[in-house]
């Protein structure tokens, strides 16, 4: 830990207690938690970000939309809009945010919607696509007032939440211990290789209750993709690159590019950073000062493209050679189809319940 983070614990106590009240204002009931006929599950991580959340809402959209008629609520954090939106295909970052944008431009036929009020949101998603049977929330873990029917816990390999701290001394949103409103936990970022002594290992550090499920995935780096389709593929050797990234954690990116032997100077902003015209001068600077010998490109993030493709600033830039680094959520062993086993169980369980509810309202009407 930072030394300096130290001088925070008194902010820190604040911050925690300020939780604590709210937490248990939601569990005496004191604050409603809204349930709804759809089904709700729930995606997100106790700390600020960095456990991969989007590559594995993505994971779930393309495991459950050949069964189910599935839909994706999100915040759209960072967006320049407000209150509901259901996006279409004109919509871009600045009106749903750089995550829901992506997320859209993957899968198109999926509805996706925007809106700072979760409740809100899941109403008028629900009465706009009729016949919804799931909508995925996108960062509600700490969104009470709903009540999801499967709250989807991630929390980063390298840095699992109960090693760290309560905001601002360290990265959690809220304490570790509130992991157990958690029905399913997945260890995110995991080496290719995991043993079953690792598995072990990192499910004792956790110490899951009972009603919770374990899985670990890993990041799957796909093959560079070019972001203007007629500057054809990837030179097969790199020789220097400039990385340009605005996400929480850009450092397991930065290695695994390292590893293939890529000179790299690293362009680092905050997550969801509004890139602007002195970032792409920035960015343009630190690509002519590359060695003029060999093969020399800029990589980024799919997410980070979502702000840079419609931006004036890099106009300039997206006429260099600009490649983007796709990111695959995989998962280890049999786990995927282990997870999808049950959140499939769960669906199609709240269907029939619904089902009867219905038919017994009519028999008593």
């Amino acid at each position: 830990m930072n030394p300096l983070r130290l001088l925070l614990w008194p902010l820190g106590l604040l911050y925690l207690a300020g939780v604590w009240l709210r937490n248990k204002l939601y569990d005496l009931g004191a604050i409603h938690e809204h349930r709804f006929e759809v089904f709700t599950v729930s995606i997100g991580n106790l700390t600020t970000g960095g456990t991969g959340k989007t590559p594995h809402i993505m994971y779930f959209l393309q495991a459950l939309e050949k069964e189910f008629n599935v839909a994706i609520l999100s915040r759209g954090y960072g967006r320049k809009s407000s209150g509901y939106i259901l996006a279409d295909k004109t919509s871009d970052y600045q009106k749903i945010g750089d995550e829901p944008t992506l997320i859209k431009s993957k899968f198109p036929q999926i509805p996706m919607a925007v809106c700072e009020s979760r409740v809100n949101g899941i109403r008028q998603l629900d009465n706009d696509i009729p016949g919804l049977d799931l909508i995925l929330l996108d960062d509600a873990y700490q969104h009470r007032s709903v009540k999801p029917e499967v709250n989807i816990l991630l929390t980063e390999y390298s840095r699992p939440y109960v090693e760290d701290y309560i905001l601002p001394v360290g990265n959690l949103r809220e304490p570790a211990k509130n992991s157990i409103r958690a029905d399913i936990i997945i260890i995110t970022k995991c080496p290719k290789v995991l043993s079953p002594l690792d598995r072990r290992a990192l499910k004792d550090r956790l110490r899951p209750g009972p009603h919770q499920n374990i899985y670990f995935s890993y990041m799957d780096y796909g093959a560079l993709i070019p972001a203007d389709e007629n500057q054809g593929s990837c030179p097969a050797r790199i020789d220097r690159a400039v990385l340009f990234t605005g996400i929480a954690n850009s450092d397991p990116l930065f290695y695994y590019l390292q590893a293939g032997r890529i000179e790299l100077t690293h362009l680092k902003f905050a997550d969801h950073h509004n890139f602007n015209q002195n970032d792409a001068d920035q960015l343009l600077n630190a690509y002519s000062s590359l060695s003029v010998s060999g093969n020399n490109i800029i990589i980024t993030t799919e997410k980070d493209f979502m702000r840079m493709k419609d931006n004036p600033a890099f106009e300039k830039i997206l006429k260099l050679p600009v490649y983007i680094q796709p990111i695959e959520v995989k998962f280890h062993g049999g786990d995927g189809k282990e997870l999808k086993n049950q959140i499939t169980e769960y669906v199609k369980r709240n269907q029939v319940h619904n089902n009867l509810s219905k038919k017994e309202d009519k028999n008593n009407s």
